[in-house]
Order: C-alpha cells, then sequence, then structure tokens
C-alpha cells in the first residue's frame, strides 16, 4: 500500500461538525469486486444530493482519496421502513434506488465510505467494503459488519434495545430478532462502527505500507478458503458476533495453515448469528434470537446454527475460549471512568522500543467491554502480558473479582497465534497513545512472518496472576 498511500489525500471525506444529518442511505452489497455494479438507497429532504467515494487509508494524514464523484441527483424523501411483527426487523428493502455505482478498475481493494452530500447541507455515509478474492496479501483486515448491524439502532430496533413497552428482562423482550442491511445505520454518522473502532488500525497499517487486503466477516461465511490465502486476519474493534460458517473457516485456517488472528477488541466471538436472503440479495439479513428454544432451526439440523444467548449457551455449546485464549468477562457502565492497563510481562517481543517494565501502567486504555482469563478452559501454555484490576463498582461482571487480561497462545501443532488485547477500547485510544500504537507494530510484524509459534512460542505464566488455578 506504499503506492496507494503515496497519491495526494484529501480530508474533504469528513463531515464538517454542525451538518444536518437529513440525509440517509444504505447500499445493496456490503463488499464488492471491480466489474460488480452496487445499487445506493438514498432518502432526503434536498432537492438534490451528489455521492462521493471514498477509499480510506493514510494519504499522508488526510485520511482518504476520492476515487469517484456522481453528478447532482434528484433528492426523494423514501417511505418509512416497516417492522416485521415477532421479530422487530426493520427493513427498507421497499425503498427506490437512487443510483447505480460501477465499481472499476479505478476502485483500488480497500475500506470505502460513500459520502451522501445534499443541496441542503446535509451528509451522512454508507461504507462499502471493495475486496479482491484472489488476493494473497500477508494482513487481512476484518470489517465486523455482523455487530456493526448487531447494534445498528435505525428504525428503532437492534440486538440489544427496542421501542415500546418491555417487561425488564435480560435480554429485553423488545429486541430484534432478525436485523437486515437493507437499511442506514443509525450510528456513526451512517459508518457503523468503523470510523471510532476500525478506521485508527486501517490508517496505521496503511501508513506503513504493509501487505494488506480488506473484506467483511460475511465474505468467510461465502468464500471460506479465503482465509487460507493469508498469514494474519486482524479482527477490529468490537467483532463479538460471529456466524458458523465464519467460525468454522476460521478454526480450519488456523488448524491448518497457522493462520494468526490478532482480536483487537474483547468480547470477540461472543454472540451467535447466522445470515440469511433478503428480497435485495443473500446475506442480508442477520439473526440471533438470543434464545435456542425461540430459533426456528431449534430441532432442526446443526444445532451450531441455533441462536442461543451466546456461542457458549445451548444448543450450540461451543466456547469461544479455546480459540481466543480468553473469555468476556463484563462490561464498564456508562460513565465509568477508564482503567489503566498493568503491564506484567516483560521485557517481551511484544514490548520492545514501548519502554515498557513489569508494573508499568498505560493510562484509560480500558473502557466498556473486557475480557479475562478463564479458570477452567485455559490452554496449558496461555501467556497473559497485562493484568489489569477492575474496579468493584460501575462493572458488571461474570467472572469476580474482575480483571482484564491481554492474552497470547500458540497452537503446538500448526504455530497459529491467537492474541486478545483484553479490551475493547484499544483501536480507539491507539491515536491518543503512541505506546499501543508501538505494541501493534510489534505484533504485526511478528504475526506477519507466518505462524507465530514458530517464531514465539507463547510461554504458560498464568500461575503468577491466578495462583491456585490449575
Amino acid at each position: 500500500m506504499i503506492e496507494e498511500n503515496r497519491r495526494p489525500g484529501t480530508a474533504a471525506w469528513r463531515i464538517p461538525a454542525g451538518a444536518s444529518s437529513a440525509i440517509a442511505g444504505f447500499a445493496d452489497h456490503t463488499q464488492a469486486t471491480v466489474g460488480e455494479t452496487v445499487g445506493v438507497f438514498v432518502s432526503t429532504r434536498a432537492t438534490t444530493f451528489r455521492v462521493e467515494a471514498y477509499r480510506m487509508g493514510y494519504y499522508g494524514g488526510a485520511g482518504a482519496r476520492l476515487i469517484w464523484r456522481s453528478g447532482p441527483l434528484p433528492g426523494h424523501q423514501q417511505a418509512t421502513c416497516p417492522v416485521t411483527p415477532g421479530t422487530n426487523m426493520v427493513s427498507c428493502d421497499g425503498w427506490t434506488k437512487s443510483l447505480t455505482l460501477p465499481i472499476t478498475a479505478a476502485f483500488v481493494q480497500g475500506d470505502y465510505l460513500l459520502k451522501l452530500v445534499g443541496d441542503n447541507g446535509a451528509q451522512s455515509y454508507v461504507p462499502l467494503t471493495v475486496w479482491s478474492p484472489t488476493s494473497t496479501a500477508a494482513y487481512l483486515v476484518e470489517n465486523d459488519e455482523y455487530t456493526w448491524q448487531a447494534w445498528n439502532p435505525y428504525g428503532g430496533f437492534e440486538f440489544y434495545q427496542g421501542v415500546g413497552a418491555c417487561k425488564p428482562t435480560y435480554p429485553v423482550c423488545n429486541r430484534a430478532r432478525v436485523v437486515s442491511f437493507d437499511r442506514p445505520y443509525g450510528y456513526g454518522q451512517g459508518a457503523g462502527d468503523f470510523m471510532a473502532n476500525e478506521l485508527p488500525l486501517v490508517s496505521l497499517v496503511e501508513q506503513r505500507g504493509l501487505d494488506v487486503t480488506y473484506a467483511p466477516d460475511i465474505v468467510f461465511d461465502e468464500h471460506p478458503s479465503f482465509l487460507m490465502q493469508h498469514r494474519v486476519l486482524l479482527s477490529l474493534g468490537h467483532d463479538e458476533c460471529w456466524s458458523l460458517g465464519e467460525r468454522q473457516a476460521a478454526v480450519a485456517a488456523q488448524r491448518q495453515h497457522g493462520l494468526n488472528i490478532v482480536y483487537f477488541g474483547a468480547s470477540p466471538v461472543l454472540r451467535h448469528v447466522r445470515p440469511q436472503s433478503s428480497p435485495l440479495g443473500a446475506d442480508r439479513e442477520v439473526v440471533d434470537y438470543r434464545d435456542g428454544a425461540a430459533d426456528p432451526l431449534a430441532g432442526h439440523g446443526d444445532p451450531r446454527n441455533v441462536t442461543g444467548n451466546t456461542w457458549s449457551s445451548p444448543p450450540a455449546n461451543w466456547s469461544e475460549v479455546p480459540m481466543v485464549g480468553e473469555a468476556y468477562s463484563g462490561f464498564m457502565e456508562p460513565g465509568g471512568r477508564p482503567v489503566g492497563m498493568t503491564i506484567t510481562d516483560a521485557p517481551s517481543w511484544l514490548f520492545g522500543g514501548t519502554g515498557l517494565h513489569v508494573g508499568s501502567v498505560v493510562p484509560g486504555v480500558i473502557e466498556s467491554d473486557f475480557d479475562q482469563f478463564d479458570r477452567s478452559l485455559h490452554a496449558s501454555n496461555l501467556e497473559l502480558f497485562a493484568h489489569s484490576a477492575m474496579p468493584a463498582n460501575g462493572i458488571q461482571t461474570s467472572m469476580p473479582p474482575a480483571y482484564s487480561d491481554m492474552s497470547y497462545q500458540t497452537d503446538p501443532v500448526s504455530g497459529a497465534g491467537s492474541f486478545d488485547t483484553g479490551t475493547v477500547a484499544w483501536i480507539p485510544n491507539m491515536p491518543a497513545h503512541p505506546v499501543l500504537a508501538q505494541i501493534t507494530g510489534n505484533l504485526l510484524a511478528a504475526f506477519g512472518e507466518g505462524p507465530a509459534g514458530h517464531l514465539h512460542p507463547s510461554v504458560g505464566n498464568w500461575q503468577q496472576d491466578y495462583p491456585g488455578v490449575h
């Protein structure tokens, strides 16, 4: 990506502070390849609007390069999107298509934001990934779009909340059981989780000129062998929703190919989802009943396709711990003060050039979700790089006393490495904490060489932080 990022960049992709958000849209593809066309559906009160396609990267610090711009297009306020009774799915598949975007050779593979600009000043984004099925790049950046959609409140319903009266239960009863990509994102200025939890890492890998390619998690369902073509999978900021096909593909790539995986965000592989078709195409809806008995697939076919509350729940009963290295422990309640990350395994190859030592604290890195060593399912060679005590108050945890642990394990046969930061706030904090960028660079350099266990086999040291555990 060195040559690509030497091209002129622009900051015009940014939405100015105070700009109206009264324009929204979605694309009928989450990802596309060169030669395909992408339909874009837009709702706006503006008389006319235009679309600008930006490839996101570093570009000298500007952050993006303008690839394509439409001419003026007639604005149209689309109909309110209906809610499907029973599942509370909001879908805008009845909207009229506003334009067709040809993915020409000018669209270099990468992460894109389509910027919608109304003549009344309204602006928002539509995310799109342009991917290359033949890529053999060392690093594969995963866009966590199942999770983006799980938290999408557009139309009032997502997997965790809904509108209307509901008795106090957990999970809440008015949540959606199915969510649709056939609607705009109601957060992140229309870009979902990309801006906060993914873009800083994308900027870093492009700035460093790494051999990198991009694909959303949906690709791993549809093309499971794609993971075999790469050395490292980078799971970004909040990758909690995984499907059976995606998980099987990742496990196979680790066992057969020594694929390294970096989990930059806490709670990876926690929620169990599956894709299904919508009127606009394959894998445009995401199912998660969070209750195996309520899922229509209960008792039919592979029980690992039935969406219980988590992957560890019945009927799947497939814990993420052997794959990730540790478990989701809980979350900090909103308004809580961020917690510092305490280093416990230094000097180490991971901390080279950082100046960190045992007992060093990187301030404010742990926020929201956090992961922790699992006392019953841990690997004997699990190595903990950081062990940070969480406050007794202001958190929800299933594993008291609560800690946020940074973990690393390698497969003794394939050499595949699995690294988990232990916090959901690693990527958002990278711009403010250069030491995080240095650690990330050290990690990427080691993992990019091939199966990490061949270069840096993990050394079990969890006993020092969890004495008495066997």
